[in-house]
């Protein structure tokens, strides 16, 4: 059976589904029908709408690798995925999700989590905690920045979508400076070349430059 925390997360994730997917006069019906379902009819209609299966890589978790449920995504390698929590526990929760349906631990998806922890770091907390954990035949790890005294079973609060989009956009400028920075030092240390005298082209009227690709 379900824990109590994870199927408030669960309801909230297909809720946010709804919010974005669902005709207008619609929505408030599908909603109030998720909100009232009890852990039986939820783990029902998980299993009806292939969030989960027994013996499928077809999960929820599974659906947040593939794109087919919306997620704020700050972090990926070869084999995992790292999103924000949309109902975090403290400021900056996030979780790795390996790419491969399986309950098995992951180095890489260990390894991303190490890497997600350093750079939520930005955000200041007294330290960071992770947690595994196995759902629906998956496992996954949870990145927790501590203030206080927050643990794994602490009080989960909905994220808006705003908060999301900003600690997401807080984060991935984080790691864009990195390489940045760290190529500026590398050239700073170097000795300066004697310049040789520059040749000025002229500028196009128009100068088109690529588009960056999320």
């Amino acid at each position: 059976m379900l824990p109590t925390e994870q199927i408030t997360n669960i309801k909230s994730q297909i809720i946010q589904q709804i919010e974005k997917s669902f005709p207008a006069d619609k929505k408030d019906s599908a909603i109030e029908q998720i909100e009232s379902m009890n852990v039986e009819e939820l783990e029902e209609f998980l299993k009806q709408n292939k969030l989960v299966k027994g013996d499928s890589s077809q999960c929820i978790f599974c659906s947040i690798v593939s794109n087919e449920i919306h997620s704020h995504k700050i972090g990926e390698n070869e084999k995992a995925i790292a999103v924000l929590e949309i109902n975090p526990i403290s400021f900056g929760h996030s979780i790795i999700i390996p790419k491969n349906h399986s309950e098995k631990n992951s180095e890489e998806a260990k390894m991303l989590a190490k890497d997600i922890a350093i750079q939520v770091k930005k955000l200041k907390p007294n330290k960071i905690d992770i947690f595994p954990s196995i759902l629906f035949g998956h496992q996954i790890f949870n990145v927790l920045p501590i203030y206080e005294n927050e643990t794994i079973d602490s009080q989960r609060n909905k994220a808006t979508e705003e908060e999301l989009k900003s600690l997401q956009k807080t984060l991935l400028e984080e790691k864009a400076k990195k390489p940045k920075e760290e190529g500026e030092k590398k050239e700073s240390s170097k000795k300066p070349k004697k310049e040789k005298p520059i040749k000025l082209e002229k500028i196009p009227e128009k100068l088109w430059l690529p588009k960056r690709i999320p």
